[in-house]
């Protein structure tokens, strides 16, 4: 099965389903444009380049995608986003967030039905399940990216960076090198130019074997879930000799869920707490990403973490 097939077998571009194709100007989002026109019709299609003015090559990257768009007969709307002098915090994170943001603006433009489709293949999936591996511990970071979430699609995660460029070649299409890829200053480029080329080198079907697993496991997950949803039967909490008498991996679950419903963000840590929940009594006991433990009467719920009162001035 070929490249083209096996994007069609996922199911995430459809013929004549709006789809907006957020195109850097790199191999992997200069494959995707393409595909998508294959499989959706141009008709289907819009593009959007986001220009972050962060490099010097910002603007010829803008200018190529600019120039593939008229190619592929495809509309490419330019968004150029502008970190505010006062911005704090990951760069990247920003990044994400602006690009993410344009695209769903002109998905919901084109209407209910259309998608956003990224890039990210299964070598990204590699890198991105190995730096959440080293960089947090729990099941969710063995999970990866999922090929849907909401309106975003990812139609090439089954497919390698290597295969990206050889559709490229074969297809006539030149792609942009984005130097920061490179480089070892951020965890991912190193993860990019050290980890997975000596798991390579163990084995070179390294990066399927990762991919694979993820993709077993979130299934595994799913059963997970049941399993939780039906020990907590609808309830924001539960009494803590029951949560004592339960198999630890499931109490840990518990707890974890207890602490995500309550600050609706991922608590990564809250299940490290359980022996100390155990332990408590009746009180309170951070769970740290923004949450908090609270025993009542034997009973665990969890809440937000209270802000700390401002310092008076």
């Amino acid at each position: 099965m070929d490249l083209l097939e096996r994007v069609a077998a996922t199911g995430l571009l459809e013929p004549a389903r709006p789809v907006v194709v957020l195109v850097s100007g790199g191999r992997d989002s200069v494959c995707l444009l393409d595909v998508a026109v294959a499989l959706s019709g141009a008709d289907a299609v819009r593009a959007l380049h986001v220009n972050y003015g962060l490099r010097e090559a910002a603007d010829g990257d803008e200018a190529h995608c600019v120039a593939l768009g008229e190619r592929l007969g495809i509309p490419l709307e330019v968004h150029r986003a502008a970190r505010p002098d006062d911005a704090t915090g990951n760069l990247q994170a920003w990044a994400r967030d602006a690009r993410y943001g344009a695209a769903a603006r002109l998905a919901a433009a084109a209407g209910a039905a259309a998608r956003v489709a990224a890039a990210h293949t299964a070598t990204d999936q590699a890198e991105t399940i190995l730096y959440r591996l080293a960089a947090s511990p729990g099941r969710r970071a063995l999970l990866g990216m999922p090929m849907r979430s909401g309106r975003l699609v990812r139609p090439l995660l089954g497919i390698t960076r290597e295969e990206t460029a050889a559709w490229c070649r074969a297809r006539g299409l030149e792609w942009r090198e984005d130097a920061t890829n490179a480089t070892d200053r951020y965890a991912r480029g190193r993860v990019r130019g050290g980890l997975v080329p000596a798991l390579r080198a163990v084995h070179p079907a390294a990066e399927r074997n990762v991919v694979r697993t993820a993709d077993l496991l979130r299934d595994e997950a799913e059963v997970l879930d049941v399993v939780v949803d039906t020990a907590l039967a609808g309830r924001d909490r539960i009494a803590v000799d029951h949560l004592a008498a339960l198999p630890r991996a499931l109490a840990r679950l518990i707890v974890r869920r207890l602490a995500e419903r309550a600050t609706g963000a991922f608590c990564a840590r809250a299940a490290g707490r359980l022996d100390d929940i155990l332990t408590l009594g009746d009180g309170a006991l951070d769970l740290g990403d923004g949450a908090r433990a609270i025993v009542d009467g034997g009973v665990l719920r969890c809440e937000r973490t209270p802000r700390l009162p401002a310092r008076p001035t």
